[in-house]
């Protein structure tokens, strides 16, 4: 009798409601967490918006069809970020790295290419009065005939067409009219700061040239006579001028017009723009532009 009164003695000190105490730990910490987690998610959804759209608009993509439209990200500035596509400019790229918002890489890059335009139409205004002092200077020897002018990708190009006979056929040796239309060029072009590239051309007439091997010969021959007579004779310096040849592959005109070998058969005499790529491959936005306002 005096062991079991022990035993039930022992039982009634034992507490079997600790489990409790863990239990509620446990249902305390995740009620906090989920308090967080709500209370980190609210976010303003015409903001969140204008910033999905300003990414996409920024960096040249649609929004995913995965992303959802709510974010755990409160911060202003703290996204992920959609990835570059290869076409994007260098001042996005920029702009990502230093981790600036997509809004202001959209304006960064309409700054950007609003500079590049600028330029452009700077440069182009350029060669378009250097284009009009070859046009002035040719006029008053009456051999604005003998030139075709007009401003690319790759600066002022006047070509020495053959309307009046700059080169006889077959032979790289100019005509005398060719000579005077030189002497009145180097001038105008001895003291540019420009690299000048001369070439030359053939017709387009499939019969092999009588002294030369191929038209790539003829054309070649030709560009270097023209080099040399600007250089020897017209004082243009050696150093700002190249030779090329193009054989029949770049007519002036198209061949199956009447009056095309006279006029494809030239060289010419490109005076390059100083302007860098991305300047230059704008070039033919300003033109049209010019060309709607004239």
């Amino acid at each position: 009798m005096a062991k079991r009164k022990k035993h039930e003695e022992h039982e009634e000190h034992a507490n079997h409601e600790r489990w409790l105490v863990s239990y509620a730990d446990m249902m305390t910490l995740l009620m906090v967490l989920f308090i967080v987690l709500f209370a980190v998610s609210q976010v303003d959804q015409k903001k969140f918006n204008q910033l999905r759209e300003g990414m996409a608009a920024g960096f040249g993509q649609q929004p995913s069809p995965f992303q959802g439209d709510q974010s755990v990200l409160a911060e202003a500035g703290i996204a992920p970020m959609a990835p570059v596509q290869p076409g994007a400019t260098s001042v996005q790229a920029d702009r990502i790295a230093t981790g600036q918002g997509p809004r202001q890489a959209v304006d960064a890059a309409a700054d950007d290419r609003a500079r590049r335009l600028a330029e452009a139409r700077a440069e182009v205004a350029r060669l378009e009065r250097l284009r009009k002092r070859v046009h002035d200077a040719l006029a008053r020897h009456g051999l604005a005939g003998d030139v075709s002018m007009r401003i690319d990708e790759r600066g002022l190009r006047i070509s020495l067409v053959s309307r009046h006979i700059v080169f006889e056929a077959d032979v790289a040796d100019l005509s005398n009219r060719g000579v005077r239309v030189l002497e009145v060029l180097a001038p105008v072009i001895r003291d540019l700061p420009n690299q000048i590239e001369v070439a030359g051309h053939t017709n387009q007439v499939k019969v092999k040239p009588k002294y030369y091997p191929s038209d790539w010969e003829l054309s070649a021959a030709r560009a270097v006579t023209v080099l040399r007579h600007l250089k020897e004779q017209g004082g243009v310096p050696a150093n700002h001028m190249m030779a090329a040849a193009y054989g029949h592959e770049q007519p002036l005109m198209d061949p199956s017009k009447p009056g095309s070998q006279a006029l494809n058969k030239r060289v010419d005499i490109v005076v390059l723009s100083t302007a860098r790529d991305d300047v230059r491959g704008l070039f033919a936005e300003v033109l049209r532009d010019t060309s709607r306002t004239s």
